[in-house]
């Protein structure tokens, strides 16, 4: 095989590697497969091309044209991702590990294009909470919106996940409308080029909107500004060096850090052996210590165990790790593969040394351990330690073997355990497995604070769940303290990362003017017709109709009483509503106006719309007795494209009676024909 000369694209160009370039290893071989870096990349040339170009390009995007770009990246990614397999096996990967990492980037990738189409705008500003209103006659109102920032997202990445690990910062950064720079671990850098190469070739991406530096970043950070970010993950000791530079501290530019982590995974007090929860434990426990041969940020390092149990698991345990197939990640039976370098494998030897002062390894001999055929590969065996007396340990709690290896730490009881899951002064994730929702409960109560993530799983739960190590796109991807304080995807919150929250204080036509919403007291538009009878781009923003009135009578409320089977007492009991004191006497149904409201401004033909399809923030405002008079006004409030035949819209509706007093107020959502 020919040596791979790994590329950066910068400023729109492909740069080959110079003389400063570093050898990288193939980890099952151990024999040199590519080099990568090149000294003195213009840095100014970058950020100019991102902010000026990227930038610009996908700010003129709505969040919908952006979310159908990762879409159709995710897309192209998949069905180009053989080519990615096959490289990535050079890592030490196994198929399953691909599985993570190359499915799981892309699946966080077509993540983030559906929530960005179903829960952002299809526009340019995003609406954080509802409007404040700051006047009593509603003239001045305040709104927090969000909007993205003027800069480049850099994202410095580590080497155990070369495809995943960039995707799940790239989609937010992307979506939000902010280029990006991808600065992957030089281990693997290999992989993460070729999806780069693969994304930039498919001319989905505005030019700009993504670069890759394959080596160092030379003096990059000490040119960002306050209108960009940097978002690291790798060890607490680089977090540290690269977030304390002068310039990132003087510009106050945002630094995201996913760091070390000594992530534990406790057992129940009732999941005793014989328990479905027992064997479940032991299964999660030697999966995390086992895929990606336990290099994941969120693998487990602790095992936390009531004291009774703790020859049963090790014993169960020796079973499945000392069972595990390690060798060359391309065989079919393999279930193991080899460390990313050995550089790797001798950083977790090192570390094994240093939880042995503390521990005894109970499962597991890396001495003369090797692969036939593969002996210069970066191979380890899974390990176990066994920590007796886990409160005068240090190693356990602070340092992390990054590889196959986790440390059995007995607990006395529930509190004991919380107090050892606390010790690792924060992490990614810890997980409980119980059948007890009250174990449960007292867990979350003491130690979410430290965790990032809290995973509980039992027998309800494990045929559906994802597993102690799978961080989802849809909830957040981080830890306090020692795992770097930082957040990553978590759904929408990850795209608000690179966006900048601001309270915009005005009119109500200036609030809809910039929201693109209508807002109440804003301008109304009169229409050439009932907008029931027009199409999805011909209604208009604040387009409005007022209904005429209808009265409520107590034959109205008798009859929908009685058809509905609500006969609550307010609604059929004069002395009894009296008595509560908000009703003057018999009331009309809440449900009963709603419907009624339908009926003054529906109109009834076959036309563009299509469906109701739900109401959003119904409120009650004021009773509604017999012999009132109510009226309707309708307005269009915002519109999204779901597809090329429809789009939602959503209306302002407003119930007022006779004396002008709002009754009820709702947000009607219908699907109309473009």
């Amino acid at each position: 095989m020919s040596l791979i000369e790994v590329q950066s694209f910068v400023a729109g160009q492909w740069v080959a590697p110079d003389d400063s370039a570093r050898a990288i290893e193939n980890a099952v071989t151990g024999a040199v497969m590519a080099r990568a870096g090149q000294a003195g990349l213009d840095a100014g040339a970058m950020l100019g091309y991102g902010r000026d170009k990227g930038g610009a390009a996908l700010r003129a995007m709505t969040f919908h044209d952006r979310a159908r770009m990762l879409k159709a990246l995710a897309t192209h990614l998949n069905a180009h991702k053989q080519a990615l397999y096959d490289l990535s096996f050079a890592t030490g990967a196994t198929q399953t590990d691909h599985l993570i990492d190359i499915d799981g980037g892309i699946g966080t990738m077509f993540v983030f294009a559906s929530k960005g189409r179903r829960e952002m705008p299809d526009g340019h500003v995003y609406l954080d909470g509802n409007i404040e209103q700051l006047s009593r006659d509603g003239s001045f109102l305040g709104q927090h919106v969000a909007t993205p920032l003027r800069g480049v997202a850099v994202h410095i990445n580590a080497f155990n996940f070369p495809v995943w690990g960039m995707l799940e910062k790239l989609a937010p950064a992307l979506l939000a409308g902010v280029p990006a720079i991808v600065k992957p671990a030089t281990a693997t850098c290999y992989v993460t080029e070729l999806a780069v190469r693969i994304m930039l070739d498919s001319g989905i991406l505005p030019e700009g909107a993504l670069q890759l530096v394959s080596g160092s970043l030379g003096d990059l950070l000490d040119h960002l500004g306050p209108q960009d970010v940097v978002s690291f993950t790798g060890s607490a000791e680089t977090a540290l060096m690269l977030r304390s530079r002068p310039n990132l501290l003087a510009q106050a530019t945002r630094f995201i850090a996913e760091q070390d982590s000594l992530n534990a995974s406790l057992l129940g007090p009732d999941a005793v052996p014989g328990a479905p929860e027992f064997d479940l434990f032991l299964k999660e426990v030697s999966r995390e210590m086992t895929v990606k041969a336990g290099q994941k940020c969120t693998a487990v390092r602790r095992i936390l165990v009531p004291e009774a149990q703790v020859e049963a698991v090790i014993d169960r345990l020796r079973h499945r790790l000392e069972g595990t197939q390690v060798g060359d990640p391309k065989a079919a039976t393999t279930r193991m593969g080899a460390l990313v370098s050995g550089a790797q494998k001798t950083d977790v030897l090192a570390k094994c040394a240093m939880i042995a002062e503390e521990a005894e390894r109970v499962i597991g001999n890396p001495e003369g351990f090797a692969v036939p055929g593969l002996e210069a590969g970066a191979f380890l065996p899974p390990m176990l330690f066994h920590c007796a007396d886990p409160d005068a340990a240090r190693h356990v709690h602070e340092v992390e073997a990054f590889g196959p290896v986790a440390t059995l730490l007995p607990y006395r009881d529930l509190a004991h355990g919380t107090a050892l899951l606390n010790r690792g002064q924060g992490s990614l994730v810890a997980s409980v497995i119980t059948n007890d929702p009250e174990v449960a409960r007292e867990v979350v109560l003491e130690s979410a604070a430290w965790h990032g993530r809290l995973y509980v799983n039992n027998r309800a739960s494990m045929g559906e769940a994802t597993g102690h190590g799978a961080p989802l796109p849809h909830m957040i991807h981080g830890g306090p303290g020692r795992a770097g304080g930082g957040e990553e995807m978590g759904g929408i919150r990850g795209v608000l990362h690179y966006m900048q929250r601001s309270a915009v204080q005005g009119s109500p036509d200036v609030l809809s003017a910039i929201t693109g919403r209508w807002v109440p007291g804003a301008a109304e538009i009169t229409g050439p017709e009932h907008p029931f009878r027009r199409r999805f781009h011909d209604l208009q923003i604040g387009e409005t109709i007022h209904t005429g009135e209808r009265e409520i009578t107590l034959d109205d409320i008798e009859t929908f009483a009685h058809f509905t089977g609500d006969t609550f007492y307010a609604h059929m009991d004069e002395a009894a509503a009296k008595r509560n004191p908000f009703f003057p006497g018999r009331v009309a149904h809440g449900y009963l106006l709603v419907s009624f409201a339908a009926g003054l401004f529906v109109e009834p033909s076959e036309g563009p719309v299509l469906a109701n399809y739900g109401i959003d923030e119904l409120r009650f405002m004021a009773p509604v007795s017999p012999g009132d008079r109510m009226k309707v006004r309708l307005s269009v409030k915002g519109k999204t494209v779901r597809n090329d035949e429809y789009g939602e819209v959503r209306w302002h509706v407003t119930m007022t009676n006779q004396d002008a007093e709002k009754v009820a107020e709702y947000e009607l959502l219908t699907m109309v024909a473009i």
